[in-house]
């Protein structure tokens, strides 16, 4: 497959990862499907966007960047004729590092979250009931949350989402980083024709 098709499959598969992420980063400041009075009983690992801003608006950039690269000429990018494809794909790298850095940070805050467990009212205080991810296999342990209801799975469900996800992304910026170097140092597999030839870039 050449370079920039291969670009472009990667960028069409993050671009819904991306908006889920994000989704599900939004439906964690909910916990349990309701409206809290304080936002302090929010618990804090969603308050640094790991799905929003790490898997979401990080991941936006590459995207578009891995769906450019197949619309690109072998004479120009981005309209910019000084400019080769060769450079057009090299940049990619970088995006694709910039992706890979947003998703990886969205995937070690939601394993930090899994591991903590939510926020909730025990009976006396809010507080992190749970230790070292101990509640995973033993839901008994559920029921030291009597508020937000539901939020046990609520907070593991997305926030297992969020690790699924972004673990994907980062295997999917990871192929394009490679996929990059091969079309920086080979070339696509064909060029458009608009320099007057044909082949490789």
């Amino acid at each position: 497959m050449c370079t920039g098709g291969c670009a472009k499959c990667l960028g069409t598969t993050l671009i819904p990862l991306a908006v889920l992420c994000t989704l599900a980063n939004i439906l964690l400041f909910f916990p349990g499907g309701k409206v809290v009075e304080n936002n302090v009983h929010i618990t804090n690992e969603v308050w640094y966007f790991g799905g929003i801003l790490g898997s979401g608006v990080l991941m936006i950039f590459p995207a578009l960047v891995f769906l450019g690269l197949k619309n690109n000429d072998c004479c120009g990018c981005c309209g910019n004729e000084s400019c080769g494809k060769r450079f057009a794909i090299f940049s990619s790298i970088i995006f694709a590092a910039v992706g890979v850095l947003g998703a990886g940070y969205c995937f070690v805050l939601s394993a930090v979250a899994l591991n903590r467990g939510p926020k909730c009212y025990n009976g006396t205080e809010w507080t992190y009931p749970f230790q070292d991810g101990n509640y995973l296999a033993n839901h008994t342990l559920w029921n030291a949350c009597q508020s937000p209801e539901n939020i046990v799975p609520w907070n593991l469900t997305l926030f297992s989402l969020l690790l699924v996800m972004s673990g994907i992304q980062v295997v999917l910026c990871g192929i394009q980083v490679v996929n990059g170097l091969f079309g920086t140092i080979c070339g696509d597999c064909q060029c458009c024709g608009c320099c007057g030839g044909d082949g490789t870039v």
